[in-house]
């Protein structure tokens, strides 16, 4: 099913309605992604723990929960495959929690390639902005363009910097995504004023 000019203009029109009626949303969570990705850079070994401890709590929780399913549906076609895959999140969670570091190039290589993917999102959204004619849609093509040089430092650093570069790469992130918020907040709050 084809969208049509008319549709996209009216999700457009939507989306921008939205952002300036809740700019100062926007701006305190930009404000909040400045301050976490701050600390983070001030201590990145700490912030990679609490990233490999997140990501472990995460693994260990929908295990369970896939366990439970699984064998609430056990007569379901692929009962064994659910089975490996709930007790293999599990397991993998609790090695995370138990060892953070140990999951930590495992877990620097996944998010390199997140940082690529949000960097290339993120270039299409300013590129999108651009075309509208959205003032400071600058600041969000250069917080793209910062996780694809992220992404290719942290790669070219492996295995060394894993340690490290988790917490430092999500702290940079985190502080030029809310920047890149605080902007299109503070672009959105004259439009609500006016």
């Amino acid at each position: 099913m084809a969208i049509d000019k008319n549709d996209m203009a009216k999700i457009r029109a939507n989306v921008a309605g939205s952002i300036q009626a809740h700019w100062k949303f926007f701006l305190i969570e930009g404000i909040i992604l400045v301050v976490l990705g701050i600390a983070a850079i001030i201590v990145p070994e700490v912030a990679t723990v609490a990233v490999a401890i997140l990501v472990g709590w995460l693994l260990l929780v929908s295990g369970v929960v896939g366990l439970i399913a699984t064998f609430r549906v056990r007569g379901a076609p692929g009962f064994g495959w659910s089975l490996i895959s709930a007790v293999v999140g599990i397991a993998a969670g609790i090695v995370l929690l138990v060892w953070p570091l140990s999951g930590a190039f495992s877990l620097t290589v996944i998010l390199t390639v997140f940082l690529v993917f949000e960097g290339i999102v993120s270039i299409m959204y300013a590129l999108d902005h651009r075309r509208d004619g959205t003032a400071r849609w600058g600041f969000m093509l250069f917080s793209g363009l910062v996780d694809l040089v992220l992404a290719f430092m942290i790669f070219t650093g492996l295995p060394a910097t894993a340690a490290w570069a988790i917490g430092l790469l999500v702290g940079i992130n985190l502080v030029f995504g809310g920047i890149a918020l605080i902007a299109m907040a503070l672009q959105a709050r004259p439009a609500v004023k006016a």
